[in-house]
Formats: C-alpha cells, structure tokens, sequence
C-alpha cells in the first residue's frame, strides 16, 4: 500500500475535520519519522507538543508494555497500584497538593472549568448559577461544546451553538481589561501563558506575573493552560515559570504521556480539588494504570535526560539562528524555548506552502492561522539536528524568495 491509496481510503471514509499534510508516516523514532515508501524526515511539530520525548522513547515503551502485561484497566470502581504513585510524584515535582487525572487536554480544561465553578460557589459565596470565568481572545482550550463557546475563532464556533453561559472574553495581554472585567461573581480568570495555536504569542514581560497579583487581590483564581507550553516546551518546567508564578489551578497533558499514550491532569491545592467528592465528576479511563505507568516514566526521563534545560539551550541557539534569515517574507520570529513561530507577511502567500516546501526538504512543520509557520521539535533534539534543520529552513525561504 502506497501513501495515495492510504491519503484516497482516508479521504473516502474519514471525517474531513483536518487538513494534513500529504505524509503517510509508517515508523518514528528519536526525532525521525519515515513515510510507507520509506522516505525520512525529521518531526519538527512533535505532535504539537505531545511527543517532546521524541518517537517511541525505549524508557517510555517499555513502562508501556510491561503495564499493558499486567494490567491496563479497572476504572474508577476499584484502585490500580500505578495512579497512587503517579500523584505523589506530580506532586512532588510540582508543588502542588493535589492531581485529578483525566485522558484529553479538553477534558482537563473542562475539570478546571468545574472545579473553578465549585470554587466560586462553595469558597468564595457566589450566587449559585452566576459565576464567570475571564478568559482572553484567541486563545485555544480544546474542542468542546463549552470551551468552543467562548472561543472568538468564528470557524470553531459556526454551527455548533447554543453554548455555555458564564464567560467573559477579555483581550489578551492587557491588564486594565482584565482589571475591569473582575466584579464580585468572577471565579477564576483562564489564560494560555504563551498563545501557541494562534501563532505563538508571548505576552509582554510581567503580564502574567501582574495577572497573577490582581486574581489575587480580587479572590479570583488564577488557571494556566499549559497543555502545550508545559513540562519543558519553552525552556523551564512551566512557561508561567519564567515570571514566578505558581497558578492556584494548573492544567497540564500532551506530553504527560510521552508520545505513547493520553493523560491530562489538573494540579491544585487541597482546598479547591478536595471539593470534588464521589460523583460530582469522574472518567472510565481517566488514572487508568496504563496511561499512569507511562506518565511515571515520561517524567523520570523528562528529568533524568535534562529535557528542560536542553529546551532552554536549544531553543535560544535556534532562535537566534533563525533571526539571521533575510527574506521579503518574513515578518518577525519568535518563541521561548523550543515553541517557535515564523510569522509571514500577508503577501507571501500563505504559511501553507512554506510547509510543504519542507516536507521534499525532509522536515515536516505546520502552518498555524494561515501566516504562521510552528516549529516545535521533540527535546531530545542536538545541536548538529537544528542545524540540518536551519540549512532546510533557508533554503526554502531562499528557493521561494
């Protein structure tokens, strides 16, 4: 079977929901992936940012494959030997007292959402039914009818309403918006530390930390989105580290599971999680041990292989190598860490064919809202990688100048 016949089956019977790139990958490894007629390319999306641990880590496939020996699944309904001592390690990484663990970053957003409401209502005295949640537009939070809901992407949203009530949108980046969006029935304020889907959009230096502050002084919860940014993306542990600041609720996925399977959680205090008790909220596979296994290893291999630091260091050589490209294309280049984007002016075409001109370089990327192209190479990368990888990136900008 050649990738035409596998692009036409899929085409034919798969919902048409994204817009792929033309790369049928068969085998990945490291930061390699080949396609069925065995052609090579190096990941420089890592599953937007789901495979930080590179393809079928040894460490993480084998804590996979021993766990799935044993045992895979029990649900709630019973307790597994993994899910106890994935909590206190999350714990103990991060600070935080408290984990629930869910599947999809959707699903963590949407248990923030509810634990923030149950917050509102039983802590803070808000009217029951009246609590709003501050978020900031163009943000992206997952793919549900709720968090669609109050999404300004016009796209997401067409056709799928009515919505959820109890959201403000807010500019993002500007505190005096977010000053006067406060009032007294507000429960918690939501925000991505870095806008990664929209194109990688770093606040200004101090927003967060300043954010942080008026949340609060107004007894309003502070929950970061770091499904992408988390866990080494952007050069430290948390992208809301680089200002000092500790959410009351953090949400947390993708890589969780390095690359080989789905976990999400939400990390808080005993004073807000412990307010969720039996049957106010829950999921079959949610902590199941298989998904608990792996994440236990994706952490010791995120830490023991200095993920992190090689974030920070590698994303800073590659920026600024980037920097030095000179094409009447490019508009700007940004990131922190190893989240990068390459935003191009409104002539050029679109980022679409940027993206594809790599993929016959060997380097598979791809194009966020139109104008932006992603970089976000697994962690594990080495220098002499980003610099095949720059070579490319040039070259395409040279050839399509």
């Amino acid at each position: 079977m050649d990738s035409k016949y596998l692009i036409d089956v899929e085409d034919l019977y798969g919902a048409h929901n994204y817009n792929p790139l033309d790369v049928v990958i068969t085998k990945g490894k490291g930061i390699w992936v080949w396609d069925v007629e065995g052609n090579k390319y190096l990941d420089f999306l890592s599953a937007y940012s789901a495979v930080n641990h590179g393809h079928c880590h040894p460490r993480v496939v084998k804590a996979l494959i021993e766990q799935a020996k044993k045992l895979t699944l029990t649900s709630r309904a019973f307790r597994n030997d993994q899910w106890p001592l994935l909590t206190k390690e999350i714990c103990d990484l991060t600070g935080y007292e408290m984990v629930l663990a869910m599947n999809s970053g959707a699903e963590a957003v949407e248990t923030a959402i509810k634990a923030a409401r149950m917050w509102g209502y039983q802590k803070k005295g808000i009217p029951e039914n009246e609590a709003e949640i501050i978020v900031c537009a163009n943000n992206f939070h997952g793919r549900t009818v709720t968090i669609i809901g109050f999404s300004s992407e016009v796209l997401y949203r067409k056709d799928f309403g009515p919505f959820t009530p109890g959201f403000v949108e807010i500019p993002y980046d500007e505190l005096g918006a977010l000053e006067e969006a406060i009032n007294p029935n507000t429960a918690a304020f939501l925000v991505e530390p870095i806008q990664a889907e929209v194109g990688i959009i770093i606040p200004k230096e101090g927003y967060l930390r300043k954010a942080k502050q008026l949340c609060k002084e107004n007894n309003v919860l502070f929950m970061a989105d770091e499904i992408q940014t988390g866990l080494g993306r952007t050069g430290s542990l948390f992208a809301c580290d680089h200002e000092g600041v500790k959410p009351d609720i953090l949400i947390i996925g993708k890589s969780l599971g390095g690359g080989c399977y789905a976990i999400s959680a939400v990390l808080s205090q005993r004073e807000i999680l412990e307010l969720f008790t039996p049957g106010t909220h829950g999921s079959t596979f949610g902590a199941n041990p298989l998904a608990s296994a792996v994440a236990r290893a994706a952490l010791q291999v995120m830490q023991g292989e200095k993920m992190v630091e090689n974030s920070a260091e590698k994303g800073e050589y590659f920026l600024d190598k980037l920097r030095t490209i000179k094409s009447p294309h490019i508009k700007s280049v940004r990131g922190k860490g190893l989240l990068i984007g390459i935003e191009l002016l409104s002539d050029a075409g679109g980022a679409r064919r940027f993206c594809e001109a790599l993929k016959k370089e060997g380097l598979l990327c791809k194009e966020t809202h139109e104008h932006v192209i992603r970089f976000a190479p697994p962690l594990i990368i080495r220098k002499k990688d980003l610099d095949w990888a720059f070579k490319k990136i040039k070259k395409v900008f040279k050839e399509i100048d």
